[in-house]
């Protein structure tokens, strides 16, 4: 037994000086490689990422651009940007100048009606055959009918006689409506009237005229200005006893229709 405890102790310390060796020589290789590489290092292959010196001239190349484009724009300032005020500076206060006065200027006063210096007279028509010229003709009249102010309304539907009338007083044959005189003088249309009802000039100019109450109207023309004849009774026709024949009614239009007598006069 002692014997074979020996031979296995001889055997197991060749064994292990072997080992010994290689590790020793593996380490010796291994150190030696190293020291090579440390030595000569290899070159740096086009995968890896650039060196910081390229990073920072990219860097400054494009830092020099952008100053380039700021000393354009500082440089030569626009003529439009010189004019405007820049945020620091306090914007100048606006000069308020008054406004000329637009109620004589609508005024022509070489039309006149004469026989109207009271009252304020409106040519218009009832009928819806234009839209726009209806419109025009009943805005006007509300705007009146706001002042609670009596209107001698003129409606040339009703009486043939009226477009006549105003052709004669504008010398012109084809007459637009609404036309509207204040005290005898010609104001002008419905785009005027608008106007000066919104700049307040035509409060102004109706100051002077009497206010009616408050929904008051004609209670024998119900605010129409017409009545029917009463001598032929709307028939434009009346009977002639000498002749024993029907004659044309002369008091009364083509309408067979007179002038409220309650209003109108």
């Amino acid at each position: 037994m002692a014997e074979s405890g020996k031979n296995k102790t001889k055997s197991s310390s060749p064994s292990s000086g072997f080992l010994n060796r290689s590790f020793t020589m593996h380490a010796s290789v291994a150190e030696s490689k190293v020291h090579l590489f440390f030595k000569n290092p290899p070159p740096l292959s086009h995968n890896r990422a650039p060196p910081l010196s390229k990073f920072h001239n990219s860097m400054d190349s494009v830092k020099g651009k952008v100053k380039k484009l700021r000393s354009l724009f500082e440089s030569k300032p626009s003529s439009s940007s010189s004019t405007l005020p820049s945020p620091k500076e306090s914007c100048p206060k606006p000069v308020l100048r008054p406004t000329k006065s637009i109620g004589s200027g609508f005024i022509n006063p070489t039309i006149r009606l004469p026989g109207t210096e009271d009252r304020i007279v409106v040519y218009l028509t009832s009928l819806r055959g234009i839209r726009r010229t209806f419109e025009d003709c009943y805005a006007v009249k509300m705007i009146f009918r706001g002042f609670r102010l009596w209107v001698d309304e003129r409606d040339i539907s009703m009486d043939a006689a009226y477009k006549k009338e105003l052709q004669n007083i504008l010398k012109v044959k084809n007459v637009t409506l609404p036309q509207v005189f204040i005290k005898g003088k010609y104001i002008g249309g419905a785009d005027v009237i608008k106007s000066m009802f919104e700049m307040g000039e035509l409060a102004k100019i109706l100051d002077d005229f009497p206010r009616r109450q408050p929904g008051f109207a004609c209670n024998a023309c119900g605010d129409v200005r017409f009545v029917p004849c009463g001598n032929c009774s709307g028939s434009r026709k009346v009977f002639d006893d000498d002749e024993g024949s029907l004659k044309r009614c002369f008091e009364c239009n083509e309408n067979g229709l007179i002038r409220c007598p309650g209003c109108c006069d």
